[in-house]
């Protein structure tokens, strides 16, 4: 049941920043480890600024696609953090709205980051944000903030 602003009533509200992974270059046509594309210099650059990015938000729990780049955009968080990085298939390419709500509802109060793919981020927002920039939403996925890729 959902009350003001759209939350849910009878839970806490939780932050979530969803990141679409920092660049890893370009995915060539026909590649089958895809998946093991790395990220690229400024994607490095770019996971090396997260923690900062982040410092405010209080984050909790680091989840991520089990793609390469996508680990590799949150592991100096994870580790800035004292948390471990976990791998959650709801966030791999291809995954859909409905696994990061139901991912989001298993997350209770935490402050999580969720690290996914810009189709993913499409279908839950609509449209697909820059490689490296998050959105910040509430418990129900809705939209607070944006904050563009770091340099």
């Amino acid at each position: 049941m959902r009350g003001p602003a759209g939350l849910r009533r009878g839970r806490i509200p939780l932050t979530i920043l969803l990141l679409r992974h920092a660049t890893a270059g370009h995915r060539q046509p026909g590649d089958e480890h895809d998946h093991l594309r790395p990220l690229d210099g400024r994607g490095r650059r770019q996971a090396a600024a997260y923690p900062e990015l982040y410092a405010g938000y209080g984050v909790e729990r680091v989840l991520t696609s089990p793609y390469t780049r996508c680990r590799q955009s949150v592991e100096p968080l994870a580790a800035a953090l004292g948390l471990p990085v976990e791998e959650r298939s709801e966030l791999a390419e291809g995954s859909t709205s409905a696994d990061v709500d139901a991912l989001a509802k298993e997350l209770g109060a935490a402050t999580a980051v969720l690290c996914t793919h810009g189709d993913v981020i499409d279908d839950v927002l609509g449209e697909e944000p820059e490689k490296g920039s998050t959105w910040v939403l509430d418990g129900d996925l809705g939209r607070r903030a944006y904050l563009p890729p770091p340099a």
